[in-house]
């Protein structure tokens, strides 16, 4: 007899949704909302409904299998644990632990998918990789603004005057933010969107400001200007509370308003304009993640939280630089679960040029490369470089639930669970603060494991059994130490499936930061030279390359997919997806395109075919062509993009990236 259970979405997403999962003979006939859950309320999205057709689908990989002379062939897990073990044994021996590569991401956010960090830990230490391919510069550049990168509560947008969605179509990605926006519209609040392209979010707005990719930093810096000849700024906030002011000053005089206007495409009065929104407090400012996926993109988010800080709108009700939320994940004692102390020997590649760095490995090279979490060969960029990598090391050893573009290269794929068929914790760290139980409700297929029994496997065959000695319950409890004595405990977590975590709702409200001075910082002091605000552009622009923006005069994005987290769940789409590319209307007037004509997009990294769909309103001489799609399918758009890293070392660049188009038959 059928049964509903509560559970929780694991999908890494800003709405980590709550669950009502009907279950019938062993299996997962239907996802629904929890209406109880106190953020979702009842209503997911299509990528939440899919996982019921990603966990019951007929290509899920059910055995161990490995490559023997280009071809796969099913094995016994005995027999794929026992070669992967000793490989891992003699790689240690003969080369280093640094031999291998664990190449990690973050495609669901369970507690328990970092317990691969203590196998490799506990192995020795590997060779890791560090930034992100998603919000890695904007991470970082709130750290050298406030010290940490904090957001206020989701409810309090209901306090704001003025809202800013900056960059960010929180239609398509975090549908509960959009429909409390719809909500503070019929009461009043004023919402301004700034994005390149015209989004479900842009339609919601009382005013829509179209910029050119990769510019927001300017722009801020305008409205900013523009404060402060109107006098509109808080000084009262600037002197008492900021380090670095004077700096920014200096930075604003080298530039004049209608420079910046040349350069951004958007009227100087449109930046007067917002300055008096600013000024009108609160003023709340969302932020999205692909504006700093430039090779100025930390930078550009320095910018825009200056300018909240500027107009005064740090630490009051209904304000905010609402960037993450990463005080959330913070709640964990991760330190515990994943025992860094454990590794005797540390290399760290760039996640961005994992590929180009596996190349050029020496001391010791790259012997084995072992992916958890993660589809590297769609989702790295300039990724004809990342397939030469992984096809060049002796060992690929690929943990998937689906033959993914990275699994059909591997050596060994290792068949894993899905989240409906083990229990875990979910959170999000970049809406709200809630942690989320999901238990476990139907039995894997096949020999279908979950990561955590691989690695005990692992673990006991290579002599670190102890440190895998724990049941799935034990390392649950693990994770929620810090937060027993606030009466967060696994057993409360099983009974009502949704718990508030102890975050600072209004981050900042004392004015005290996390940072060396103690203040909101300008300037980053603890970064010399290099912690001084920029006028900096993208590398592919005009301004910077002249030559290349000749050659390749469009500007490519690259945003999430509608109905796929990433690259998840492109094969199990009907009818069979195809590379769309949508252009803006000046483009298609140009070539003399419509709807559904063929082409080809390209530049000097590679090249990508689709269908042309004409964009009702973009920013001129924009293309975007969503990022995930898979090798099959006519991607990746990673073929394209730049594996340069962001100037703080820490996010991609995916974003700056110019391009040619033409039809083709």
């Amino acid at each position: 007899m059928a049964e509903i259970r509560k559970s929780a979405c694991p999908l890494n997403c800003w709405d980590s949704c709550g669950f009502h999962v009907t279950i019938d003979q062993d299996q997962v006939v239907k996802v629904e909302g929890d209406p109880s859950h106190p953020i979702t309320q009842g209503k997911i999205c299509g990528r939440g409904r899919m996982l019921e057709t990603r966990t019951n689908s007929g290509e899920r990989v059910l055995h161990p299998l490995k490559k023997v002379n280009g071809t796969f062939q099913q094995i016994s897990w005995e027999q794929a644990l026992d070669e992967i073990a000793a490989e891992l044994k003699k790689i240690k021996k003969t080369y280093g632990s640094t031999a291998v590569l664990h190449s990690h991401d973050y495609a669901n956010n369970g507690i328990l998918k970092n317990l691969d960090q203590r196998f490799f830990n506990c192995y020795g230490g590997v060779t890791e990789l560090y930034g992100s391919l998603c919000w890695g510069a904007g991470i970082e550049a709130q750290k050298w603004d406030f010290g940490n990168a904090w957001s206020h509560e989701p409810n309090d947008i209901y306090n704001s005057k003025n809202i800013i969605i900056w960059g960010r179509n929180v239609a398509r990605t975090n549908m509960h933010f959009f429909e409390k926006l719809l909500e503070v519209k019929k009461k009043g609040a004023k919402i301004y969107v700034i994005d390149p392209l015209y989004n479900a979010t842009a339609k919601l707005a009382d005013e829509y400001i179209t910029i050119k990719p990769g510019m927001d930093g300017l722009l801020a810096a305008g409205i900013i200007k523009e404060m402060l000849r109107l006098g509109l700024e808080n000084r009262e906030f600037i002197e008492q509370s900021t380090y670095g002011f004077r700096d920014l000053e200096q930075l604003l005089d080298t530039i004049t308003l209608e420079e910046i206007s040349e350069m951004t495409e958007v009227p100087c009065e449109v930046m007067s304009s917002l300055a008096y929104v600013y000024a009108d407090k609160p003023t709340a400012t969302f932020m999205g993640l692909g504006m700093q996926r430039y090779t100025n993109g930390g930078n550009t988010i320095r910018l825009i939280d200056a300018l909240v800080a500027v107009s005064g709108n740090i630490g009051i009700t209904g304000g905010g630089a609402n960037y993450a939320n990463v005080q959330v994940g913070q709640s964990f004692a991760f330190d515990e679960l994943t025992l860094a102390e454990r590794r005797q020997h540390h290399r760290q590649f760039s996640i961005m040029k994992q590929a180009e760095e596996v190349r050029k490995a020496t001391d010791p090279e790259i012997k084995m490369i072992v992916v958890t979490c993660g589809n590297p060969l769609t989702q790295v960029p300039d990724s004809e470089v990342v397939r030469q990598a992984f096809s060049s090391v002796s060992t690929l050893v690929v943990v998937e639930q689906f033959m993914t573009d990275t699994a059909l290269m591997a050596d060994y794929v290792l068949p894993t669970t899905t989240a409906f068929e083990e229990e875990d914790l979910y959170y999000s760290s970049m809406y709200h603060h809630y942690v989320n139980y999901g238990p476990k409700l139907v039995s894997a297929p096949g020999e279908a494991q979950p990561d955590l029994w691989i690695w005990t496997q692992l673990a006991e065959r290579l002599g670190f059994g102890a440190d895998f000695a724990f049941s799935r319950e034990a390392f649950l409890e693990m994770t929620l130490t810090p937060l027993r004595d606030r009466g967060i405990t696994l057993e409360k977590l099983r009974a009502e499936h949704t718990l508030e975590l102890p975050v600072e709702k209004i981050p900042w409200r004392d004015h005290t930061f996390q940072t060396p001075s103690g203040k909101y910082q300008f300037t980053a002091r603890e970064k010399g030279q290099n912690g001084l605000l920029t006028l900096a552009v993208p590398d592919e622009s005009k301004w910077e390359d002249p030559e290349l923006a000749e050659k390749y005069p469009y500007h490519l994005l690259t945003i999430h997919p509608m109905r796929s987290n990433h690259s998840q769940n492109y094969h199990l789409l009907t009818p069979k997806p195809k590379v769309k590319v949508e252009i803006a209307p000046n483009i298609a007037e140009h070539f003399a395109l419509k709807n559904g004509d063929f082409v080809k997009v390209w530049n000097d990294r590679g090249e990508i075919k689709g269908v042309v769909s004409i964009l009702a309103k973009a920013h001129p001489n924009t293309i975007n062509i969503d990022e995930g799609i898979w090798r099959e399918f006519g991607g990746s758009v990673n073929q394209l993009t730049s594996s340069r890293e962001s100037d703080n070392g820490l996010g991609s660049t995916l974003y700056d990236c110019l391009v040619n188009i033409e039809k083709v038959n």
